[in-house]
């Protein structure tokens, strides 16, 4: 559904137009484009753009419809954009329900950065000419799908739904439509996420999901590995026969470590990897960055800059070129951030340019990637039982699978009032994102605000129909909607010292917090989780049992909603996990960053001498583990 359809130049019947005795008869349309395509085929797109060009200024007819698209799709190519839109706007003149004109204008525009004139130029299609006998089906589809597209980036959630629900019902096997059709109705708390549409089938809806959203819906490890295999089928290549690491010279020195993302900036991952990065043993380390992550001035983006010894944009390169640089960098161990989360690029590891490839933090759980084989893990994420379900071999790290930063700023705890939050009540908080929110734990959330007098939930509410149907969920089971409070965006110093004003932070499930249950205990506030079955659902709990407290994990929704209960009617018990958190929460190894750091080293140098020495590299293990 992101990609933009090629249109190919509709099919135009043979027609020619009587000479005047004595004069060359002038080229018929047909071989206009034949002509036109063999000078494309040859590279020569100039040539057949005035090839084109020429004949329309001799040709009155309606013919110039078809041969002005044609011109304005080469203008395009050429990056004369103007001129392009120029063309579609001419044919339109002449056939104002040219549906391949209007999608293509449509495709201008918003490269123009004119967003509602694009989607004008959609609705044209799917709503304007859509009765007309000449719009095909794929025409109309195309449409809906660019309009719903930009109106999802553009955060008009319930418009890109609503059209996104059209198209469907015209056309239920549109697994990329469904991917984001699930998307925006999980970040709206459209609950069932999975609702099919028109004649959409079950079995559809479960193909079309993406990993990620099948990891925030289902706590199942074999549904996930199915939506990751989906994926890889679809979208990624096979891996190289012959791995690119093996046509470059013999590692040796210092051991290389790469680090591949697109996140390396104020994101999850480049907040969590800052320290990492810094605190390499530069004696027995190389560290490179391989990234596509935007260009800015922000601290974050630049602190991560300058912990690495060599940085590689790959922005704009293809996978092939970004593998081959990545190889004759020598890199021992290259470490995917990002998995198959957004803008990930997986194709690049299939080449396998480093004879180690590691995935972690970007994707908590199985990608199936070709080319992956180790995944970093610790005992609690990803325990026997899970390791069926995953293509990745666990690299077991002692105490937790997370690495943080100890010199992220808190700023000045704000007071209860400024807040909205009643100075007596007792406050649950989860500042999770929306789209981990699912139905069954947030009716476990009013039932415990039914049972706890005087208590409230602080939320954050990522758009309106959002908090409306959060709204309309208390209304049910009889909770007082003041009793929800929506907080606003904040800066991140801001964020992090709101979580001192809550009493307990409640954890979504089966998408645990990941970063956010490291700020809320770097804070020093308690959270209550849920464990499950997959590597996602068990974040919370490895942080829990690294930081100490391992009392706060549950493994039922009934425990989880009866300790919630329990946990707001004993106040003192509250006070005791902060006075815990406060004496001993970043000393414990949870925030050892430092032995973090050495203990990950340890990892990434055992697989790195293993490739480096033949020996060591035909060598199999027996647990399959690192």
């Amino acid at each position: 559904m992101h990609t933009s359809v090629t249109h190919r130049t509709p099919k135009i019947a043979t027609l020619t137009r009587p000479a005047p005795a004595g004069r060359k008869a002038p080229m018929t349309l047909p071989e206009l484009m034949e002509q036109a395509q063999r000078l494309q085929a040859t590279g020569q797109a100039e040539a057949a753009e005035k090839l084109y060009a020429d004949w329309i200024e001799h040709d009155a007819t309606l013919l110039r419809c078809p041969a002005l698209f044609n011109r304005g799709s080469l203008l395009g190519q050429l990056g004369r954009a103007a001129e392009a839109a120029d063309c579609y706007i001419q044919a339109l003149k002449i056939k104002p329900d040219f549906a391949p004109a209007w999608l293509n204008l449509g495709h201008h525009r918003e490269r123009e950065g004119r967003n509602d004139d694009a989607l004008i130029c959609w609705k044209e299609v799917y709503d304007g000419i859509a009765s007309g006998p000449a719009t095909a089906l794929e025409h109309r589809l195309h449409g809906m799908n660019q309009a719903a597209r930009l109106l999802e980036q553009l955060k008009r959630l319930a418009e890109a739904e609503a059209l996104m629900r059209r198209s469907l019902e015209l056309q239920p096997e549109q697994l990329d439509v469904i991917q984001h059709y699930v998307s925006v109705r999980q970040k709206q708390c459209q609950w069932p996420a999975q609702r099919p549409p028109g004649q959409v089938t079950p079995n559809l809806m479960l193909l079309g999901t993406s990993a990620m959203s099948t990891m925030g819906l289902h706590d199942d490890p074999a549904l996930q590995l199915l939506a990751a295999l989906r994926f890889v089928h679809a979208r990624v290549p096979k891996a190289a026969a012959v791995p690119m690491h093996t046509l470059t010279p013999p590692r040796s020195g210092r051991i290389r470590i790469g680090y591949l993302s697109g996140d390396l900036h104020h994101h999850a991952v480049g907040l969590l990897t800052a320290e990492l990065f810094e605190l390499h043993d530069r004696s027995r380390f190389e560290i490179h960055g391989f990234c596509w992550t935007p260009d800015s001035a922000s601290p974050q983006r630049q602190r991560i800059l300058k912990a690495l010894d060599q940085h590689t944009r790959l922005a704009g390169v293809d996978d092939h070129t970004a593998a081959r640089l990545i190889a004759q960098a020598g890199i021992d161990v290259l470490v995917d951030l990002q998995g198959l989360t957004s803008g990930a690029r997986p194709a690049i590891l299939g080449h396998r340019a480093a004879p180690v490839q590691v995935a972690w933090l970007g994707l908590p759980g199985t990608s199936a990637v070709p080319g992956v084989d180790w995944m970093l893990a610790d005992r609690y994420v990803m325990p026997p039982e899970l390791l069926p379900y995953c293509t990745e071999q666990p690299v077991y790290l002692p105490h937790c699978y997370q690495i943080s930063d100890r010199q992220r700023e808190v700023g000045a705890t704000p007071d209860r009032q400024a807040c909205g939050l009643p100075e007596d009540a007792f406050v649950y908080c989860s500042f999770n994102n929306n789209h981990k929110f699912t139905p069954d734990v947030f009716d476990a959330w009013m039932r415990v605000l039914a049972q706890v007098p005087r208590s409230v939930l602080w939320l954050l509410a990522d758009n309106a129909t959002a908090r409306e149907n959060m709204l309309g969920r208390a209304d049910a089971h009889g909770v007082a909607r003041e009793r929800l409070v929506f907080a606003s965006r904040v800066s991140a110093a801001d964020y992090l010292a709101r979580f001192r004003l809550a009493d307990l932070v409640l954890d979504t499930f089966p998408y645990n917090a990941g970063t956010t249950a490291n700020d809320v205990l770097w804070v020093g506030t308690p959270i209550l989780t849920l464990s499950g079955r997959t590597y996602i659902s068990r974040m919370a709990g490895s942080l829990l049992t690294s930081v100490g407290l391992p009392d706060l994990i549950t493994h039922s929704l009934a425990e989880y909603e009866q300790r919630a209960v329990d946990l707001g009617r004993q106040p003192l018990r509250i006070a005791s996990y902060k006075r815990y958190l406060a004496e001993h929460g970043r000393q414990s190894p949870l925030f050892d960053i430092p032995q973090r750091v050495r203990d990950i080293e340890e990892a990434f140098e055992r697989l790195a001498l293993a490739h480096r020495t033949p020996a060591g590299a035909a060598r199999k293990r027996d647990d399959g583990q690192a």
